[in-house]
């Protein structure tokens, strides 16, 4: 039976998605190469389009996750295409995540997809949807630092090693900060089901503000200091020291003034 989940136009990748890796491609090109006058400027370009590629694969993951679980109506809403303008709310989705970035350099996805959680039966296919998002950073994360960890970087420019050090970062925080229970969060999604109606219902009033509660927290000098401490030491796990990911930020605020060793190397 051929449903609205299952038509080849609601699972075709979106033009716009399409655009965003081609920037993504073509600003990449231009950093490793150093084709552009301004390195600070196509790092930016390359890591913020490169954010974006992530943020759709983050709900991507979230949307293909609850089609398997149950819920057909996916497919019908667009969210199988990939296209950022497709999600519930872009300014949720996409601004207000890469206003993140610019601000305090912290990879924090926001809310998109709507599921209809009622057409999903059993907890575990209702914690897996909400993991699957950040599951994704994580994986976005080890591909970033894959030439890191392999010990693969010979050849590598260094302007191009900055900008994927600080895209690791990006990933590694989205991945983290998601993995809280906070509400609003994929990390209570993911204990939500286990918990009791009763705390379901006093929980949910502040599922609109834990977003910004956690960026609020963030913005704590010891929090801060603390919770970046532990991101760079996740890093040098995985092979990416504390100078890559800082020139990395640094080159991609090309609108103050950039220090120069990170664009030499």
């Amino acid at each position: 039976m051929t449903t609205a989940s299952t038509r080849r136009s609601d699972r075709r990748v979106s033009p716009v998605f399409l655009g965003i890796v081609a920037v993504t491609a073509v600003s990449g090109w231009a950093v490793w190469t150093g084709y552009a006058n301004q390195p600070g400027f196509a790092v930016f370009l390359f890591v913020t389009a490169a954010w974006i590629v992530s943020l759709c694969l983050h709900e991507y993951a979230h949307a293909r996750t609850a089609l398997h679980s149950g819920d057909i109506s996916i497919g019908a809403k667009g969210y199988l295409t990939l296209n950022p303008l497709k999600y519930t709310h872009a300014l949720l989705s996409i601004v207000l995540p890469v206003i993140f970035v610019i601000m305090g350099g912290i990879g924090l996805p926001g809310g998109a997809v709507f599921i209809e959680r009622d057409r999903i039966r059993g907890k575990w296919k209702h914690s897996l949807i909400s993991a699957a998002g950040p599951l994704t950073n994580v994986l976005f994360a080890l591909v970033c630092t894959a030439p890191f960890w392999l010990h693969a970087l010979d050849g590598v420019p260094a302007t191009f090693r900055y900008g994927l050090a600080f895209l690791a970062l990006l990933q590694v925080t989205a991945a983290i900060l998601n993995f809280l229970p906070v509400p609003g969060l994929d990390g209570y999604g993911v204990i939500e089901p286990w918990l009791s109606y009763k705390v379901k219902r006093q929980v949910e009033p502040f599922a609109p503000f834990g977003l910004l509660a956690v960026f609020a927290v963030l913005w704590i000098p010891e929090v801060n200091i603390w919770f970046f401490d532990a991101i760079h030491a996740l890093l040098r796990g995985m092979g990416v020291g504390e100078v890559d990911s800082y020139c990395g930020q640094n080159l991609y605020r090309f609108w103050k003034e950039t220090n120069p060793g990170c664009v030499s190397g």
